[in-house]
């Protein structure tokens, strides 16, 4: 089976898939003006808390210790910023009220890991750190994302400074990137989780369509609940990062009644349930060639299919309650210390001496270059010896 084909190939659209819309059914919570009021907070505040952080402390442990040392400059980003990424969890499980249903094999806390997802819609890539924030390694998530992600305020400077790995679309362009990226989390020192979505975008009727006339014409299965995965980017990820995993996670993600946006996160509306599976697979049960790998992946997500045909039918995926709760208290005193911090640096900003204010100034200016530029710091000892490196081959 040649499954790279599936990078290149030109999907048809024809009328064979009929997956159930969504569309037209009512939310789980209706859009009141309490909503309103308290998403419109919520927004603020999130953006708000993310702004105060970033500019205050990614100089500091994103540049200057980066200097010194990436293993620590990276422990001191993952714990700062986890802080700040646990708001989210919180949001979702204990102000919005959503269950987020786990099943499968429970997996043991703080493995490097490469994970795998199904990508239904626009918020999957976010209830990953609600299994992540179980397993105490929130702040080591890293995902692979489209550029355009990267253009965002403020948040794109924070995907930048948690070296998400943005990408074009485009094999021939992103391949360098990637790979460049990938050796760069080979030290097993640092934990590592790597989520990638390997259908490339997020699921709707059209996509399916395409990808089914697609598998249809070239022998591959024909998919109605996930799309035809590419391949490339999986098998790069296992090339370059192989010795120094522990396992991958496959994770099977649904939604009850239907898919939320984002906005129905914020506002509280929708989803009233999420339900994750997950299936962890030992890295010495990965196939070691490309092409016995990119097989794998698409018979994977003929399973995925398979369980999301099952889900829709049963209402759950099987062996759940897998995971603990998390908690209410320490959620809400994460969430007040991150709400004092950011309005004594913004008490600062406003009131502090001039030099305070130049910080904050040169800290957005850097931020906003280095994330356009995609310019991360290298450490001095390493940069040095890059030189003489260079300079000794010129001489030999």
């Amino acid at each position: 089976m040649n499954c790279s084909s599936i990078e290149d190939g030109s999907w048809k659209e024809v009328d064979v898939c009929s997956p159930l819309k969504s569309d037209s059914k009512l939310k789980h919570k209706p859009l009141n003006a309490f909503r309103v009021v308290r998403g419109v907070l919520c927004l603020v505040v999130f953006l708000s808390t993310a702004f105060t952080i970033l500019v205050c402390f990614a100089p500091v442990v994103a540049v200057l210790l980066r200097l010194f040392s990436i293993h620590y400059s990276r422990k001191a980003t993952s714990f700062l910023f986890a802080r700040w990424l646990a708001l989210w969890p919180f949001l979702f499980e204990k102000i919005n009220g959503t269950n987020v249903v786990f099943s499968g094999d429970t997996v043991p806390p703080r493995e490097r890991i490469l994970i795998i997802a199904n990508h239904k819609t626009e918020v999957d890539w976010m209830y990953l750190w609600d299994l992540a924030l179980r397993k105490g390694s929130l702040g080591y998530v890293k995902y692979v994302l489209k550029s355009s992600l990267m253009k965002l305020p403020v948040f794109g400077w924070g995907f930048h400074v948690l070296e998400f790995i943005p990408l074009k679309r485009k094999w021939e362009v992103d391949e360098p990137i990637l790979r460049k990226m990938l050796l760069s989390f080979a030290d097993p020192r640092d934990p590592l989780w790597l989520s990638i979505f390997p259908e490339g975008t997020d699921y709707d009727e059209e996509k399916c369509k395409k990808s089914q006339t697609f598998a249809a014409e070239n022998g591959l299965p024909v998919l109605s609940h996930v799309l035809l995965p590419r391949t490339k980017g999986f098998c790069a990820c296992l090339e370059a990062l192989r010795g120094s995993l522990d396992a991958v996670y496959d994770l099977t993600i649904a939604y009850k009644n239907q898919c939320p946006s984002f906005m129905d996160n914020a506002f509280g509306v929708d989803p009233s349930e999420v339900h994750i599976h997950v299936r962890r697979i030992p890295m010495e049960d990965i196939p070691e060639s490309s092409t016995d790998a990119a097989s794998w992946l698409v018979d994977t997500f003929h399973l995925k299919d398979n369980m999301l045909s099952d889900f829709h039918t049963r209402g759950h995926f099987p062996n759940e309650g897998g995971e603990e709760d998390i908690s209410a208290f320490k959620g809400l005193v994460n969430f007040m210390l991150i709400l004092i911090l950011t309005v004594v640096i913004i008490y600062l900003t406003i009131f502090s001496s001039v030099w305070f204010k130049i910080y904050i100034g040169l800290s957005c200016a850097y931020l906003a270059s280095a994330t356009y530029f995609e310019i991360q710091p290298v450490p001095v000892l390493d940069f040095v010896k890059a030189t003489l490196v260079c300079n000794r081959l010129r001489c030999e």
